[in-house]
């Protein structure tokens, strides 16, 4: 039963970008071989770690890590479903910098240069190998990470949080309540469904922050506002007025928050308060449309790029740093939609 579940869910969930937006090369100049992730138009950095973590079905998934020299806690980010690390790189060194955390990325299962074929069960041992390998190699500890889940990747965080009962919290960017009620309102979860997010997300122990766009077409708002309400430990959650399922990062409120949030759970649990506690509504009241003023509030980066051309992606790029809004025609990577169906 479990591998008809896992086809119908393929079907839906899963669509790698092909090719691949990236690939690896082999340092030879160093005094041991070390397989270096590849991008186009940008540099090698001392402080990023690439890596190849087997997981326990079988799989060989890519993962980087970027470091921080003044992190107190580490963040491992799932992305959406129609992305790789090459075309989140960027995202990521960005958001290790502003947060000063260190940063684990991963590609799951059949996505990038990783091995087998996109699942959810391998998307759940996927998380796990990371997991693992940020405890084992890095030495990280359960209070010292946070896990970040966008879109599809909430899938992935949200059954390890269910899992793992110390941790310092974890981020929902745009998360879905399962694969079903993306593209139904179901009222109940059915066997076949995939990510059950809305039976998982009471047994989240720790400060859960939901970041949802009230404009959001493709995973509607509501399910981000009935998750952040399942949650046992409520952050102050972040509704961004008008902002789309994959345009979020361009608002000012978003690292702003983010940054909030990261601040407020590396304090001793005694001091929690406020927070946690705010009416749903409040988070609404102060947001602005995204900034046309550069980087000190929004990032300018590619951080939800199509699978498309590097020359196109730039030049996209290059417009969004002339207009104060969202692009409304920027195909998003988790906003494909095919012929085999939704794609979230």
């Amino acid at each position: 039963m479990g591998g008809v579940t896992s086809s119908i869910a393929a079907k839906f969930a899963f669509f790698p970008p092909t090719p691949p937006s990236y690939a690896f090369i082999t340092d030879v100049s160093s005094s041991s071989s070390v397989d270096r992730l590849y991008i186009t138009d940008v540099p090698r950095r001392d402080d990023v770690d690439v890596l190849k973590l087997r997981t326990r079905r079988g799989n060989e998934i890519v993962a980087i890590y970027v470091k921080h020299p003044k992190a107190n806690a580490t963040l491992l980010y799932s992305h959406g479903n129609a992305a790789d690390l090459g075309q989140m790189f960027e995202l990521f060194l960005e958001l290790s910098t502003r947060l000063r955390l260190n940063l684990m990325g991963y590609d799951y299962s059949g996505y990038g240069q990783s091995t087998g074929k996109a699942s959810e069960c391998n998307t759940y041992a996927d998380i796990d190998a990371s997991y693992n390998c940020l405890k084992e190699q890095y030495g990280v500890k359960d209070d010292q990470l946070i896990l970040y889940g966008q879109s599809v990747g909430s899938g992935p965080t949200i059954d390890l949080a269910s899992r793992t009962p110390n941790l310092r919290g974890v981020v929902l960017h745009s998360p879905i309540l399962s694969g079903m009620r993306v593209l139904y309102p179901v009222k109940r979860t059915y066997w076949f469904d995939i990510y059950k997010n809305i039976d998982k997300i009471g047994s989240v122990t720790c400060p859960v922050l939901v970041i949802h766009g009230t404009a959001d077409e493709v995973v509607d708002w509501s399910h981000g506002k009935q998750l952040w309400e399942l949650s046992k430990e409520k952050y102050e959650p972040l509704w961004v007025s008008g902002g789309g399922h994959c345009n979020l990062e361009l608002y000012p409120e978003f690292i702003k928050h983010l940054k909030k949030f990261v601040i407020f759970i590396s304090k001793p649990k005694g001091p929690r308060n406020g927070p946690n506690n705010t009416n749903p509504t409040d988070a609404t009241k102060d947001q602005s449309k995204p900034s046309e003023n550069g980087r000190a509030d929004t990032f300018q980066l590619g951080c939800c790029l199509p699978e498309v051309s590097r020359n196109s992606v730039d030049s996209q790029l290059e417009k969004s740093k002339k207009t104060n809004k969202p692009e409304k025609s920027r195909m998003s990577v988790d906003r494909f939609k095919r012929k085999k169906g939704l794609v979230w």
